[in-house]
């Protein structure tokens, strides 16, 4: 009897070993004394203890420093793929000499440092980060090991990334304002992902040549190398940018005071991108490629409906009752609104009200898709076609039938729009015309702009004046004021599925910039975006 378990387990060793995994001597121990050499022959469970966290650290730290990947991998959870990383980390990142300096564990997380030296061809950079792992209890085994996550390596990996030290695919770029500035991710942190892009687009159109990098690969398509350290330098290229250093200074300034939030500002007489910035913990670049509902900032594009396919007008009626169904679905207004039933669409727009804008969604000659219409037509949203210089969503109104059509004129049901589209929509509005915005410029790569016919005079001339009221009496009061000049606004919340709390939405102009913000936190516009907007418009405008 004792014979076939002793034969059985050896024979689960030697799987082990030829099936590669990588588990090395230790797990010919481990698995013949019951596992973490313990000399129990019943595997451990709960949470490890705190000797356990240090003896496993520790043992994955010194095949580390040892540049031993397949050792270093059997202490995680995850051997295959960690095994893979660490020794991209020795090969194809060329990191040696690597020292690591345990800070005191808290519970299973022990904090490190890291110092190195990367060399290639010749050249030896230093190079130091300061990363976390967390220990945990082997599911199966019953071991101590390493949690393994790619940011055990370096905090700039997620899952499918790599590092790699080569000469770069494309020059760097030293990337300028509009007044010469140079703006850099140090700088202006939230413009980190665009720079890459636009490097990885226009690099080796600037007039630089490459030099040598230690960079994270990424797998995700479209998403350039983000480099970490470069050891030799090449020559950057210049690229003008429609960019203003002041702007994007009180853009990445404002986006802060929310977390998961992002503004854009345009010049609405040109459709120049004057700032972009991001407040999230993922590095996407919501401002630009978000998708989600606008609520009712999208009442600027519904108006616009009602006054050029004669409806209503901005004096004309648009009662505001307590409620409005349609086609089965009871719409509401924000809790204490009052009810008024002679209000006309200028005090309908001001207050935010719902129910005056979906009471008028079924008049004729409005169509399922009369809102699509106008969002393609007049301000040039939802054709796939905007060529900003880099990725960038330009909006979806789809011609909706159902309780969907009332939703889609409040900004709800299956509108999906971000802040460079709902800046673009108040340029547009407040100007009459379509002014596809743009970060570089178009000649650069001979990129045509999206076109659209704009609004008639009469139309945008409502729609600023009603912006005007929202801004001075309405529900961007308290965001606006302060702001001198000519200023107008729209405030907008949008519920979201999963959320306890409304997107809040606010677009606004001064003069001549408009800036649209989205943040999920803080509920109604006027709170949360509308600050935000507020503090650009106050330096650009």
């Amino acid at each position: 009897m004792g014979r076939g378990v002793k034969v059985a387990v050896i024979g689960g060793v030697f799987a082990v070993m030829v099936g590669g995994a990588g588990y090395g001597a230790y797990n010919v121990v481990s698995a013949l004394d019951g596992g973490g050499g313990s000399g129990s022959s019943e595997a451990k469970s709960g949470p490890p203890g705190e000797d356990e966290v240090a003896e496993t650290s520790e043992k994955f730290f010194t095949a580390w420093e040892k540049g031993d990947a397949t050792t270093a991998a059997s202490y995680t959870d995850n051997a295959s793929v960690a095994g893979a990383l660490l020794t991209a980390y020795g090969e194809d990142a060329h990191i040696g000499g690597v020292e690591i300096t345990p800070g005191k564990a808290a519970g299973t997380t022990v904090p490190f440092s890291v110092k190195a030296k990367v060399s290639y061809e010749g050249t030896t950079k230093p190079l130091s980060y300061k990363s976390t792992l967390t220990v945990v209890r082997g599911e199966t085994s019953g071991r101590a090991l390493v949690d393994w996550k790619p940011s055990v390596v370096h905090p700039g990996l997620k899952d499918g990334d790599t590092l790699v030290t080569e000469e770069s695919a494309t020059p760097q770029i030293q990337a300028v304002g509009r007044n010469g500035t140079v703006l850099t991710k140090e700088k202006y942190p939230s413009l980190g992902p665009v720079l890459a892009t636009l490097r990885e687009r226009y690099g080796s159109k600037a007039g630089g040549t490459p030099g040598v990098e230690l960079a994270v690969r990424h797998t995700v398509a479209d998403t350039p190398d983000t480099p970490l350290l470069t050891l030799t330098e090449g020559k950057p290229g210049k690229l003008e940018t429609t960019l203003s250093a002041s702007v994007q200074a009180a853009a990445e300034k404002a986006v802060k005071r929310y977390g998961e939030s992002s503004v854009v500002a345009v010049k609405p007489s040109t459709g120049e991108v004057l700032a972009v910035a991001n407040n999230r913990q993922d590095g996407f670049n919501a401002a630009f490629q978000g998708r989600v509902a606008p609520g009712s900032t999208m009442k600027i594009i519904t108006a616009a409906m009602l006054i050029d396919n004669g409806v209503t007008s901005m004096n004309g009626p648009a009662p505001c009752p307590d409620t409005a169904t349609w086609q089965s679905q009871t719409f509401k207004n924000l809790t204490n609104m009052k009810p008024n039933e002679s209000a006309t669409l200028a005090n309908t727009f001001l207050r935010s009200c719902n129910t005056g804008f979906i009471k008028l969604v079924d008049e004729k000659p409005l169509t399922d898709s009369s809102l699509t219409e106008e969002a393609q037509e007049r301000f040039g949203l939802g054709q796939d076609n905007w060529q900003t210089g880099i990725v960038s969503f330009d909006g979806s109104v789809p011609a909706s039938g159902g309780p969907d059509r009332a939703a889609n004129a409040i900004g709800q049901g299956q509108v999906q729009l971000n802040p460079l589209n709902m800046a673009s929509v108040t340029a547009t509005a407040i100007t009459g015309e379509f002014r596809q915005p743009y970060l570089v410029p178009f000649d650069l790569d001979d990129r045509e702009p999206a076109t659209a016919k704009g609004l008639p005079q009469g139309t945008a001339s409502q729609l600023k004046q009603m912006m005007r009221l929202t801004a001075t009496q309405g529900t961007a009061v308290n965001a606006m004021s302060g702001l001198g000049g000519d200023i107008g606004a729209k405030t907008g919340s949008a519920e979201v599925d999963g959320q306890t709390v409304s997107n809040s939405w606010f677009t606004g102009f001064r003069n001549d910039i408009a800036a649209a913000a989205m943040t999920e936190e803080g509920g109604h516009g006027g709170d949360a975006a509308g600050p935000i907007v507020a503090d650009v418009l106050r330096v650009g405008g």
